[in-house]
């Protein structure tokens, strides 16, 4: 492989490519600038600005600006002022999970332009789950009129130790889901590359990003679901362990806390069934109701919350605990959570529910989507793929 030095045209031209888009892109939102605040902005020579925004022009990235509506008059002709096309590309992002498919979709600065989800049932196999999936993003892409080969990236969450090539490692919660090559099999309906994530590391990605989290770089999030994970930010980059398995705080069970939540949440002698967040809710209303079998049913489940919770609280240290899954939207989790981490923990965090609920997963797959987007046109640097 040749060595790239300062001398390469093709380095350069992408050197000040990049600088160019991050000063249209901005900080916050995109700006309109003219050629000469985009000089000062990138310390580029005039010459050099004016053949790149012509190149960006030409990609597609860049487009000339329409005059503000109620603008100053001026005597002469405006100065030209251009802009990032956000609408350069489509964004996407997936969950995949036990009762429902949700697809989500975005512009390149992640501006939502549409959302669809569809039930599905918690004993589809994998084939029906994917066909479920991609019948819905057809449907998402009809009715927005967003044309596929327009996707620069699909991000997906779903549950389940996830490897880098986006297959699922172990994934107890979806029948036929371990060993799947998840994103191989959804690479073959897109042009994109595919991104796969598990589903508490997109959501503890979205809380910081729209969420309860947001300016928090040290959160836990939990999901209490069939099998409770937990997203972890250390620092604010996303800790996915050695082997993508970190925050699988279902396995906690198997030391010693053999009952599964479906036997920890029933108020008969059978187990709750169907095991979903609106027959969660039937319980925990029927606690606060005074029903005696309801609130020992919610006891042992906030018991067992704790000591998941708690595991990764004292191992961490997080600022904040995000709580989503199950408990999102439950009145009365946060009040015993939050004694019961203060007898247990050596610093308790401080405890919210997750303020995206249900779209936690699939906003968190659509940052996931954003990052690899931002990563190819805004920084220089190579990195690995982002997942």
């Amino acid at each position: 492989m040749s060595r790239l030095t300062g001398r390469d045209p093709s380095l350069l031209r992408r050197i000040n490519s990049t600088v160019v888009l991050r000063a249209l892109r901005g900080t916050t939102t995109p700006s309109a600038l003219t050629l000469t605040e985009l000089v000062h902005a990138t310390e580029l020579s005039r010459p050099t600005v004016e053949g790149v925004v012509e190149d960006l022009i030409e990609a597609g990235l860049v487009a000339e600006a329409a005059d503000e509506p109620g603008g100053t008059a001026r005597r002469g002709r405006p100065a030209r002022r251009f802009r990032f096309r956000a609408e350069a590309g489509q964004l996407l992002g997936l969950e995949i999970g036990p009762h429902r498919v949700a697809a989500v979709l975005s512009d390149l600065t992640g501006r939502l332009t549409g959302s669809l989800s569809r039930e599905v049932v918690e004993t589809a196999e994998a084939d029906a789950r994917l066909e479920r999936i991609r019948a819905t993003v057809a449907e998402l892409l009809r009715r927005t009129g967003t044309a596929r080969d327009t996707l620069r990236a699909v991000g997906v969450g779903t549950p389940g130790i996830v490897e880098a090539d986006g297959t699922v490692r172990l994934g107890t919660a979806l029948p036929g889901w371990t060993g799947l090559p998840l994103g191989e099999r959804l690479r073959r309906s897109f042009r994109c590359p595919v991104l796969v994530e598990n589903d508490a590391n997109a959501a503890v990605l979205a809380e910081h990003w729209k969420g309860a989290a947001r300016g928090v770089d040290d959160v836990v999030m939990v999901l209490a679901g069939l099998s409770p994970g937990a997203g972890s930010l250390i620092g604010g980059r996303l800790h996915r362990g050695f082997g993508g398995a970190a925050g699988e705080i279902g396995a906690l069970h198997l030391l010693g806390r053999e009952a599964r939540p479906e036997r920890l949440l029933s108020t008969t002698d059978e187990p709750l069934h169907p095991l979903d967040e609106a027959a969660v809710a039937q319980v925990f209303a029927r606690a606060r109701g005074g029903d005696d079998r309801a609130r020992r049913a919610m006891d042992r489940f906030l018991a067992r919350l704790v000591h998941d919770v708690a595991a990764l609280v004292l191992a961490l240290d997080p600022e904040l605990l995000v709580v989503g899954g199950w408990a999102s939207g439950l009145d009365g989790v946060l009040d015993p959570l939050r004694a019961e981490l203060e007898r247990y923990c050596l610093r308790p965090p401080r405890v919210a529910l997750s303020r995206l609920g249900e779209t936690a997963v699939a906003t968190g797959a659509l940052r996931v989507a954003l990052d690899h987007a931002e990563s190819e046109l805004f920084t220089l640097e190579e990195t690995e793929p982002a997942r």
